[in-house]
């Protein structure tokens, strides 16, 4: 088996074909692997609540959608996705040693070191630092605000059930950012797109934790997926439903064209269709995970009809 090949291997989530990984050299492939570039889901759900509210804001301002923003929204998720990746996996890098779906990843299996590592993060900072800065003032100050969540969240897996709420504070941010980035304000309409990306969040990242259930009892990682059990599939469907009840509010509150509806209902129905597939099998709680990519790309498909429309 080549090294190529091995390190693939080490990470049963990662997808082995994609080019960051499949055209990285030798060197770059445990950097690739420790943004998590070679999975890009991650970086997706980080980015789909900028969009969300970026063509949200474009609906309402009626002057057409902010291409420059969406594509910094772009570089600017990828950066600091992999950037708190990087820091997580510091953070959390003895805890992943234990684990059988994650002591493979660079930092435990000595693929990198803690000083490469530190290195690696500071790099990516720089880039989502640049990105930002395109913004205006208090877009700018916005972004910088959150992080002290992300900060604090590597930690709370050790002492609350409720990470994923953590995590959904974090990801969900760019509901803010991109309202703010258009208005430099924010309205009720942002903050209610918010509110529904933290919903999600913890919906989706509770069925992720599910492939980790078994490990985490073990090592004493808390997480909902371990908090609700047998009731997991029901408490998914509560927060999606949530989720789905505040976007219809933001919908409702930002007075845009009908045609936004359009990516609501499919959002609906795309959370509905996760929430009954929910099984105990670890590949389909992976599966159901990297969905929500399309489900963020249905309701972003909406808003984007009702921003050129």
């Amino acid at each position: 088996m080549s090294d190529k090949t091995q390190d693939d291997a080490l990470l049963p989530d990662s997808l082995t074909r994609h080019p960051a990984l499949a055209l990285a050299p030798d060197w770059a492939r445990p950097f690739v692997q420790l943004a998590r570039l070679d999975r890009p889901a991650g970086w997706w759900l980080l980015l789909l609540p900028c969009w969300f509210s970026s063509a949200l804001a474009s609906a309402v301002e009626g002057r057409g959608p902010h291409w420059l923003h969406l594509g910094l929204f772009f570089v600017g998720a990828i950066a600091m996705r992999g950037a708190g990746c990087t820091y997580n996996d510091l953070a959390d890098r003895d805890i992943d040693a234990q684990v059988s779906r994650t002591r493979g990843r660079p930092l435990p299996s000595g693929r990198v070191s803690p000083r490469a590592a530190k290195i690696f993060l500071v790099l990516q900072c720089l880039v989502g630092l640049a990105v930002v800065l395109f913004f205006n003032r208090f877009t700018i100050a916005l972004s910088f605000a959150s992080l002290a969540i992300v900060a604090i969240y590597p930690f709370m897996k050790r002492v609350t059930s409720w990470p994923q709420l953590v995590l959904g504070l974090a990801f969900a941010w760019g509901a803010l950012v991109g309202w703010s980035a258009v208005f430099a304000r924010l309205d009720a309409p942002a903050l209610l797109l918010y509110g529904a990306a933290i919903a999600w969040t913890i919906g989706y990242d509770t069925i992720y934790a599910q492939q980790d259930a078994r490990d985490d009892a073990i090592v004493g990682v808390r997480s909902t997926a371990r908090l609700f059990g047998a009731h997991v599939r029901l408490w998914v469907g509560v927060f999606y439903a949530l989720a789905i009840a505040l976007v219809e509010g933001a919908v409702l509150a930002a007075h845009v064209s009908p045609l936004a509806q359009i990516g609501v209902a499919a959002f609906a129905v795309h959370l509905a269709w996760q929430t009954v597939s929910i099984s105990a099998d670890e590949k389909q709680a992976l599966k159901l995970f990297r969905s929500n990519r399309d489900a963020g790309l249905l309701l972003f498909g909406g808003f984007m009809i009702a921003a050129l429309f």
